[in-house]
């Protein structure tokens, strides 16, 4: 599902507008439901949780994201105050990112994602087998 499908099926649920009866709240939840959907940032949290890491260790433990993608997606988890980025004044200059206290709080449901998607693995696979034929 792409953000923009995601974005548009919240936009679409009762049960969100009933869930959250105050409209900044609803618009973060949708906010947020985008970034979970989105291709690249959940792979960089679960990447962070092991420790900080540098930009290209975060290239190459998050495979097939380019560069600018990875710059997009570390400023908007930076936004939403999930990762943070230290500059140290060395030279050559070294820059890491690690989740903050706040990110590592999504790392334990995007671990019980993982991890309801390993259990029912078999049955989602069996479910769109019979779907597709």
């Amino acid at each position: 599902m792409t953000p923009l499908s995601i974005a548009a099926a919240t936009q679409s649920v009762e049960g969100l507008d009933k869930a959250c009866e105050v409209p900044s709240t609803r618009n973060l939840v949708r906010d947020i439901f985008t970034m979970t959907g989105d291709r690249w940032s959940m792979p960089v949290i679960r990447a962070l949780d092991d420790g900080p890491m540098r930009f290209t260790a975060l290239m190459h433990a998050v495979e097939g994201i380019s560069h600018r993608m990875l710059t997009r997606t570390l400023r908007s988890l930076q936004r939403d105050g999930l990762v943070s980025r230290t500059s140290y004044p060395e030279s050559p200059p070294r820059v890491e990112y690690e989740l903050t206290e706040l990110g590592q709080t999504l790392s334990e449901p995007v671990r019980a994602f993982i991890g309801w998607t390993q259990q029912h693995q078999a049955e989602i696979e069996e479910s769109r087998r019979r779907f597709d034929a």
